[in-house]
């Protein structure tokens, strides 16, 4: 048994598609996976019904409860409101792996546009919030719609890790790859999140011309 399997499994912002579908896959991949959100009641409704479409249990309750209670934490959160809710929940986090799923985009109507960061990504500045955490950057650029899709059984896709302390990336790692046909790749520290989460601006921009769900692929390996 991995060591993965002893841990459970938080969604921050869970209610969300990202959070939703990641919620799916990883509980589908005999996970244990609490998700959160500002509300435990609109959680907790959601979780019953992934749990009901899917045949497993997914619990569902605020935040700060799924911070506590998780071991590997993942951040889905909207970017207008994630260095709030992670300054809130930096003692709740302390000690634990974070993974930090979110893209800083602005959308106008030429499309999807990538937004500076005074840290330099989203993924630094929860590295910067949570000085007592491990922060990875791993899942931004996975289709949500693929991800909440009953019958997309695999994902041709690979997600790249980020960050600083190798037992972190390579734990994130592996759970990348519970998702079938999904390979989790190290794709560098905590500093070059940046770009990695701008290129989701790039894929939406794809999605819109072809009518696609893209995803990334690394060649060679």
């Amino acid at each position: 048994m991995s060591l993965l399997d002893d841990n459970t499994i938080a969604i921050l912002g869970g209610t969300g598609p990202q959070g939703r579908g990641l919620a799916r896959r990883f509980v589908q991949a005999g996970l244990r996976v609490v998700i959160g959100g500002r509300s435990a009641t609109k959680s907790s409704a959601v979780a019953a019904e992934l749990s009901q479409a899917i045949g497993a249990t997914v619990e569902g309750t605020d935040n700060l409860t799924a911070a506590e209670v998780g071991d590997i934490v993942l951040v889905t959160v909207p970017w207008a409101g994630h260095g709030e809710l992670l300054t809130e929940l930096k003692g709740a986090l302390a000690g634990k792996v974070v993974v930090d799923c979110v893209n800083p985009l602005a959308f106008d109507k030429q499309g999807a546009y990538p937004l500076e960061v005074p840290e330099g990504s989203a993924t630094e500045q929860a590295a910067a919030i949570l000085s007592d955490s491990e922060v990875v950057g791993a899942f931004h650029n996975l289709s949500a719609v693929l991800l909440e899709d009953v019958d997309v059984v695999t994902i041709d896709a690979d997600v790249l890790v980020l960050g600083d302390d190798r037992d972190a990336t390579d734990l994130v790692q592996e759970l990348a790859g519970r998702i079938p046909g999904v390979r989790g790749i190290y794709g560098g520290r905590r500093r070059n999140a940046g770009q990695v989460e701008a290129l989701t601006a790039n894929l939406i921009s794809i999605n819109r011309r072809y009518k696609a769900h893209s995803g990334l692929r690394v060649t060679d390996l």
